[in-house]
């Protein structure tokens, strides 16, 4: 499943609202982001559990994405 990780990180990355605002939600709670992320990737057939999402997050090597794993560290 680890795949569906990677291809629902491409799907998110290419629509930036949708980006943005998991961003926001990882900020204000981020078990929460992590569920609607888990979520969104049942309604796309790309089902993940969060280990997973952790997981793929830990292997990217974007700055943006490292970022983002800082801010909302108390929930991933």
């Amino acid at each position: 499943m680890s795949s569906n990780a990677a291809e629902l990180y491409k799907l998110i990355e290419a629509n930036p609202q949708k980006k943005q605002d998991l961003f926001r939600q990882a900020l204000q709670d981020p078990k929460g982001a992590m569920k609607a992320i888990c979520e969104l990737g049942k309604e796309l057939n790309l089902p993940v559990t969060s280990e997973e999402v952790k997981e793929y997050l830990a292997t990217i090597e974007d700055l943006d994405t490292k970022q983002w794993l800082i801010k909302a560290r108390g929930g991933l």
